[in-house]
């Protein structure tokens, strides 16, 4: 549970710098939207709700994923050693 709730908090982290850098740089004048609304804080948790739900999901697979171990009758590499098998035609 702790892993789970780590990257979930660091996902809504990296969502409210997200969110940020949207309203500073107002990409597609959504910053200067929110600023002229008089509920442009309700737009600004929505986007950084729903894009944290989003970035802390995907950092908990990628955690989970690189957790992964090999199973023990992989070996991993090795080498591979071309054989010829002699094709019959069809008579």
């Amino acid at each position: 549970m702790r892993l789970y709730l780590r990257h979930c908090a660091v996902g809504f982290a990296l969502s409210a710098v997200f969110v940020a850098m949207i309203m500073w740089f107002d990409i597609a004048r959504i910053g200067s939207l929110v600023m002229g609304s008089d509920i442009g804080w309700l737009a600004v948790f929505l986007l950084w709700f729903f894009h944290g739900t989003i970035f802390g999901s995907v950092q908990f697979a990628v955690s989970i994923m690189l957790n992964a171990e090999k199973e023990d009758g992989d070996r991993g590499g090795g080498t591979a050693i071309p054989v010829t098998v002699p094709a019959n035609r069809p008579r």
